[in-house]
């Protein structure tokens, strides 16, 4: 990743959630897009069956917001609500983000 910062944090349910985030001037948003979609189509791959609500038993959830900041910067925040397994596999995939 080259624009997106990722941040790793866990709740006393055994979720961790996952924010990537980036704010880029408009020239780069096109890039930090890709790197979220990048990691929206591994999970989609990975763990096709199972994207819902922890609460409800699935592996991943996401929320993607995108917002303009003064006419010129670019945010993205990504976040994604992962069981245990989903972690794991994220983790083997893209590194730790807490390294």
């Amino acid at each position: 990743m080259h624009y997106l910062t990722l941040d790793l944090s866990d709740n006393a349910e055994g979720i961790t959630t996952l924010e990537a985030m980036a704010s880029t001037t408009a020239g780069h948003h096109a890039a930090a897009m890709a790197e979220a979609q990048q990691l929206l189509d591994w999970a989609w791959r990975r763990f096709p069956h199972t994207h819902g609500p922890a609460d409800e038993g699935m592996d991943w959830d996401h929320d993607l917001q995108v917002n303009v900041e003064d006419g010129q910067w670019h945010a993205i925040t990504l976040t994604l609500t992962g069981s245990q397994r989903f972690i794991d596999e994220f983790i083997e995939a893209f590194g730790d983000p807490r390294d």
